[in-house]
C-alpha cells in the first residue's frame, strides 16, 4: 500500500516537475565510449589547477584538456574508483587493491607512486577506495573496511568497527559513516560520534552538504544545519546531532530514483544526481526542482555516478555509460516549445506578454511572468488552436498579431487563429499607412485597417510571383526579392494593379538568385551572396552598401535585422553575428561578433533572427528555437587559456619531449640530437564552456617570423630544424577578442658534429691544408709539366731512336733477306757442286769399272800400259783440292761448320768432315756413298765411328748435334 502511494506521489510530482521546466534547454555535450579511451563506467572526476580534468575510469585514470583524451592505467591494471587533484600537483586515485598518486615529471609526464607498501600489516589490507578527502594538509582515503590517513610523511590508519559506507567534507569538517555507530566526525585525530541515529534507521549516506559549495562555514549562517543526502530515502537536515526529514514534492521522486551524489550550487540550489532519474537542480531551501537533465534533455544514461562543477560553473555528470557536460553558465541555450519532438522553428514574437513560436507544425505560446532573462521562464508551452502545419511568420503590427502559414494569412487572438485569407500561403506581413500587405506564393494581397480591425484579404493584381520577402520605402514603394529572379520595384495603382520594374544582373546585383530585401536604419538593404546592396536612384542600379559593405565586405548574407540599440544582426553561411556598435574595438568604431556555437544549426534557405532585446535574442534552427542573452554573452568571460599537451620530436625513433602536464618545478630543457629535426606540438585550450569558439596562433621564435594566422587546428609540424635554440609559444583567443597568455616549450637542437665548434676548428685547419696542398699541388704539378716536357722530349728522342732502329732493323731485315738469298744462292751452288762431284765421280768410276773390264779382257794383260791411267783415276778421285775449295765455299755459306767442327774435335779426319758436311746439308747415305766413293755400308760404318768420336748417346740425333754444335761459329784466325 505505501508503495503504490509513493507511485501515485512520484506520477504526480513527475506531471508538476514537467510543468515547471524552464524553457531554456543549456547545451548538453556528450562524450561517449567510443570518444575516450576508457570504459563504461566513469566513477569519480576532479580538476587540477590547470584546468586539466581527470576521471577515475573502469579502466584506470583518464585526463582531458578539453581537446584530447589520454589513459592511464594503473600498475594493478584494476578499476579506479575515486580520484582527487590536490594543489601541490599531486593526483590521488584510489583503485581495487592499491590507492597513491600521480605527479608529473620534470618532463611533463604523469608517474604513478603507490602508497600500498605503507601498509605492512597483512590484517589492514582493503579491497577497493571509494572516497579521497583532501583535509587539514594531508589526504583521508575511504576503504570498506579502514580509513587511510596520509600526511605525506606517513600512513595511518583508522579501522571500522564494520563498515565505513561514506567519507565527505562539510563546513570544513570531515564526516564519515560507520555502519554500526552511524555519521562520525574526524576530530582531535579521531572519529568521534555525531548522530547515531543514521545507523538505527539502516540510512546510507551519499553526501553531506554544507552551507558553501566550497564546503566552507558561511558566517552569517547557521552552519550547524547539514544536508543529508541519502540513497534510497530522501534529503534530511541534521541539526545538533538529530535528523529531520526535509520533505518538499521531490522527494516521492528522489526515493524512487534514489540519490547517488549531489553537490552545492550557485547560492541557494543543489545539484541532485540519481540512479534511475537523471539529474536535478533543486532550490536549497523550499526543495522545488528547477530544472532536470534526463536521456530526454539529452543525456546518454540516467544513472549519474558523480557531479562535478569547475569554474566556468560547467556541470559534469559522470554516467553508467559515457561522460556529458551541461554547459549550464551559456548565454547560448535551446527552446523546445513542442516537448521534445524537436520540431523545426521559423518565426518568434513577443506579444501581450506572451512569447510565440512558430514552427512546421503550428504556433507555440508561453507566458511571461517578469523574468528578464526568457530562457529561464517556466515551460507552459501550449499550441495556438488553428495553427497546425507549417508557419511562415509571426507579426506584430500595430495591436494585431499576425501568421504567416502554408494555408494563407491568420490573425491570432488569445488562444486561436482567426483566418484572413486561404486563398494561397502566405510568407509574411508588411504594414503602410492605411492598409497591410502580404507577401504570398502567387503576389501580393491587401488588407485595409478598419476601425480596430483588418478586412479580408484580396490579391493585387499585376504580379503573380512568390514574394517572401518585403519592405517599403516612403510608404510607397514596395521592394520585394524573388529566390531566382531578382529584386523587384513596385507601386500600388488605385490599391488594385501593381506596376513594377524587375532588376537582375544586369542592373548592379551580383546574382539573380538569393537576394534578401531588408529595411535597415531606414534604408532598403539587399543581402546577397557577395555582401550588402543599395539601390541608387540617380544611376537606377544596385551598388556596394556604403556604410555596410566596408564593415561585412563581401561575406554571403541571408538575414539582417536591426535591434532597439542599433546594433545589425546577421546570419552568413548558416552562423549568425552582430556588428556592435556600442562595443568599439582599437581599430575601428564597432566590433563583430559571431556566435560559432550556431554554425550548421540555422534552417538553409528560411533564416531568422528576432533581436527582441540584448538579454533575449531567437534564432531559428532545425531543431528548436535558439536563444541567446547577448548581454550575458558580451560580458567578461572565463579568459581562454592554453595549454601545451604534448611535444614530440621525430627522428629514426620518435621521442616524447613533454607529456602535457606542468611538473611541480620547472620541466626540463631538452637538447635534442641533430638526428631530430623534426617536432610536433600538440596544444588545447581548458576552457570547456566556449566550446568550438577557441582559434590559436603560434610562432617558433628562432624560426618562425611572426605570428600564425588564427586558425582552429590544436596541432603544428616543424621539419628539418636547423640546429640552434627555439621556443614554441601558442595562444588563445575567443570570438569576443579575449586572447590569453602564451604558453611555451623552449628547445634546443645540438649541432651534428660537422656543425661543432671542434669541426669548425677542423674546418679551418683543413681550409689551412687545402692551401697548402693547393701551393704544393701546383708545385707539384709544374714539377709534373716540366717532367712531361722532358718525357716528350724525350719521346720524342726514343721514338727518333726507334724509328731510326726500326728503320735499321729494317735494313739489316733487308740485309738478312739479302744474306739469305744468297745462302740459298751458295747453298744451290755448293748442291750443283755436290752434284757435280757426285755425278763426275759417278762417271770416273763407271769409266774406270768399264776399264778395268775391259782390260781383263786383253790377254796377255799387258803389265804397264794401264797403270798410268788407272793412277789418274785415284787422283782424281782423291783430289784434295777439290775438297778444299768444297770446304772453303762450304764455311762461307754454314758460318766456318767446318772450321768450327775441327777446332772442337781435332780427332776427326778429312773423311769424317767430308760425311759432316754431307749431313749438314742434308744429302741421302746413296749420295754420301757415291760422293765418298764407298758403299752405302760404309757410309753406315762412317756414320758410327763418327758418332763415338764425337761421343754421342744412342738417343741423339747426329743431324740435331751437328747443328747445334755451331750455334756460336768461331772465325778463322
Amino acid at each position: 500500500m505505501n508503495k503504490l502511494i509513493l507511485l501515485v506521489l512520484s506520477i504526480l510530482w513527475t506531471s508538476e516537475n514537467l510543468a515547471q521546466q524552464i524553457i531554456g534547454l543549456p547545451p548538453i555535450v556528450n562524450y561517449t565510449r567510443q570518444q575516450y579511451p576508457g570504459g563504461g563506467q566513469t566513477w569519480d572526476l576532479d580538476m587540477d589547477r590547470n584546468g586539466i580534468l581527470y576521471f577515475a575510469n573502469n579502466e584506470g585514470l583518464m585526463t582531458f584538456n578539453g581537446h584530447s583524451w589520454k589513459l592511464l592505467p594503473v600498475p594493478n591494471h584494476t578499476r579506479l574508483r575515486s580520484v582527487k587533484a590536490d594543489k601541490d600537483g599531486r593526483i590521488y586515485v584510489g583503485a581495487q587493491d592499491d590507492f597513491g598518486y600521480y605527479l608529473a615529471d620534470a618532463d611533463g609526464v604523469l608517474r604513478y607512486t603507490s602508497l600500498k607498501p605503507a601498509v605492512r600489516d597483512r590484517k589492514d589490507q582493503f579491497a577497493d577506495i571509494w572516497d579521497i578527502v583532501l583535509y587539514n594538509g594531508g589526504v583521508f582515503f575511504r576503504g570498506t573496511t579502514k580509513i587511510f590517513y596520509y600526511d605525506h610523511h606517513n600512513l595511518h590508519i583508522y579501522p571500522g568497527t564494520m563498515q565505513w559506507q561514506m567519507l565527505c567534507r562539510a563546513n570544513n569538517r570531515l564526516y564519515a559513516q560507520d555502519a554500526n555507530k552511524g555519521l562520525m566526525q574526524f576530530k582531535d585525530n579521531s572519529w568521534q560520534p555525531v548522530c547515531k541515529e543514521v545507523a538505527d534507521r539502516h540510512l546510507l549516506i551519499r553526501e553531506i552538504i554544507g552551507r558553501d559549495a566550497k564546503g566552507d562555514a558561511t558566517k552569517d549562517q547557521d552552519d550547524d544545519t547539514l544536508l543529508v543526502c541519502t540513497l534510497k530515502d530522501g534529503i534530511f537536515k541534521l541539526h545538533r546531532g538529530r535528523l529531520f526529514p526535509f520533505t518538499s514534492n521531490a522527494t516521492p521522486i528522489f526515493i524512487q530514483n534514489q540519490i547517488y551524489c549531489a553537490r552545492p550550487w550557485g547560492d541557494n540550489q543543489l545539484l541532485i544526481g540519481t540512479s534511475y532519474g537523471g539529474c536535478y537542480i533543486i532550490h536549497r531551501e523550499t526543495g522545488a526542482v528547477i530544472q532536470q537533465f534526463t536521456v530526454n534533455e539529452g543525456l546518454q544514461h540516467n544513472s549519474v555516478l558523480k557531479i562535478f562543477t569547475d569554474p566556468g560553473k560547467n556541470i559534469w555528470l559522470t554516467l553508467d555509460n559515457g561522460i556529458d557536460m551541461v554547459r549550464y553558465n551559456t548565454a547560448i541555450k535551446q527552446i523546445l516549445p513542442d516537448n521534445k519532438r524537436y520540431l523545426t522553428t521559423y518565426t518568434a514574437s513577443v506579444f501581450n506578454k506572451q512569447l510565440y513560436i512558430g514552427t512546421s507544425d503550428g504556433v507555440f505560446s508561453t507566458p511571461l511572468d517578469g523574468q528578464r532573462d526568457l530562457s529561464f521562464l517556466p515551460s507552459h508551452f501550449r499550441q495556438i488552436s488553428n495553427t497546425a502545419g507549417q508557419v511562415w511568420s509571426i507579426a506584430q503590427v500595430e495591436q494585431h498579431l499576425l501568421m504567416g502559414h502554408h494555408e494563407g494569412a491568420f490573425e491570432i487572438r488569445g488562444a486561436t487563429a482567426i483566418p484572413l485569407s486561404r486563398r494561397t500561403g502566405c510568407w509574411l506581413f508588411q504594414p503602410l499607412s492605411s492598409y497591410m500587405l502580404a507577401g504570398c506564393y502567387t503576389g501580393l494581397q491587401l488588407m485595409h485597417k478598419e476601425g480596430g480591425g483588418l478586412s479580408a484579404a484580396r490579391p493585387v493584381k499585376g504580379l503573380f510571383e512568390s514574394l517572401r520577402f518585403l519592405t517599403v520605402e516612403d510608404d510607397s514603394i514596395i521592394w520585394a526579392s524573388h529566390p531566382y529572379r531578382g529584386v523587384f520595384r513596385m507601386y500600388l495603382d488605385r490599391d488594385t494593379m501593381l506596376h513594377y520594374t524587375l532588376y537582375s544582373q544586369k542592373n548592379g546585383l551580383p546574382a539573380d538568385y538569393n537576394n534578401f530585401v531588408f529595411r535597415i536604419r531606414g534604408r532598403m538593404i539587399v543581402a546577397t551572396q557577395a555582401g550588402a546592396y543599395e539601390y541608387d536612384a540617380a544611376t537606377e542600379r544596385f551598388v556596394p552598401s556604403r556604410w555596410l559593405s566596408p564593415i561585412l565586405k563581401d561575406a554571403s548574407l541571408q538575414y539582417l535585422s536591426e535591434d532597439a540599440a542599433g546594433n545589425i544582426w546577421f546570419i552568413s553561411d548558416k552562423m549568425p553575428g552582430v556588428i556592435d556598435f556600442h562595443k568599439p574595438v582599437p581599430e575601428h568604431a564597432y566590433s563583430i561578433v559571431h556566435f560559432p556555437e550556431l554554425k550548421g544549426q540555422i534552417v538553409n534557405g528560411f533564416e531568422f533572427l528576432y533581436p527582441y532585446n540584448d538579454e533575449n535574442i531567437f534564432v531559428g534552427a532545425e531543431k528548436g528555437m535558439f536563444h541567446i542573452n547577448y548581454k550575458h554573452y558580451r560580458q567578461a568571460r572565463e579568459q581562454p587559456l592554453v595549454l601545451i599537451s604534448q611535444v614530440s620530436a621525430h627522428g629514426k625513433a620518435d621521442s616524447l619531449l613533454y607529456g602535457g602536464y606542468y611538473p611541480s618545478g620547472k620541466h626540463s630543457f631538452k637538447a635534442m640530437p641533430n638526428a631530430f629535426s623534426g617536432f610536433h606540438f600538440e596544444y588545447a585550450s581548458p576552457v570547456y564552456s566556449q566550446g568550438n569558439t577557441i582559434e590559436y596562433s603560434y610562432k617558433l621564435t628562432g624560426f618562425d617570423q611572426q605570428w600564425s594566422e588564427w586558425s582552429v587546428k590544436t596541432e603544428k609540424d616543424y621539419t628539418n630544424l636547423p640546429y640552434g635554440h627555439y621556443t614554441f609559444s601558442v595562444k588563445a583567443k575567443d570570438n569576443l577578442g579575449n586572447v590569453s597568455r602564451p604558453a611555451v616549450y623552449s628547445f634546443r637542437i645540438l649541432p651534428a658534429w660537422y656543425q661543432t665548434p671542434l669541426a669548425r676548428s677542423g674546418y679551418i685547419l683543413l681550409g689551412l691544408a687545402i692551401l697548402l696542398w693547393g701551393y704544393i699541388s701546383q708545385k707539384r704539378k709544374f714539377v709534373r709539366q716540366q717532367r712531361r716536357y722532358q718525357q716528350k722530349q724525350e719521346q720524342l728522342i726514343l721514338r727518333h731512336k726507334f724509328e731510326k732502329e726500326q728503320r735499321e732493323k729494317e735494313l739489316i731485315s733487308l740485309q738478312n733477306e739479302k744474306l739469305t738469298t744468297e745462302v740459298r744462292f751458295k747453298n744451290k751452288e755448293l748442291a750443283t757442286a755436290t752434284m757435280y762431284l757426285l755425278h763426275r765421280g759417278k762417271v770416273l768410276s763407271n769409266i774406270k769399272e768399264e776399264l778395268l773390264v775391259s782390260i781383263k779382257k786383253i790377254d796377255p794383260l799387258p803389265d804397264n800400259i794401264f797403270k798410268k791411267v788407272l793412277r789418274l783415276f785415284e787422283e782424281a778421285e782423291n783430289n784434295e783440292e777439290d775438297w778444299e775449295q768444297f770446304s772453303r765455299h762450304f764455311d762461307e755459306v754454314h758460318n766456318n761448320f767446318l772450321f768450327t767442327l775441327k777446332r772442337k774435335y781435332p780427332d776427326l779426319s778429312t773423311t769424317d768432315l767430308k760425311l759432316c758436311a754431307y749431313l749438314r746439308i742434308n744429302l741421302t747415305t746413296k749420295e754420301i756413298a757415291q760422293s765418298l766413293g764407298i758403299s752405302v755400308r760404309g757410309v753406315e760404318t762412317s756414320r758410327y765411328r763418327l758418332r763415338k768420336k764425337l761421343e754421342l748417346p744412342a738417343d741423339t740425333s747426329l743431324y740435331d748435334f751437328l747443328m747445334a754444335v755451331t750455334g756460336s761459329p768461331e772465325k778463322p784466325v
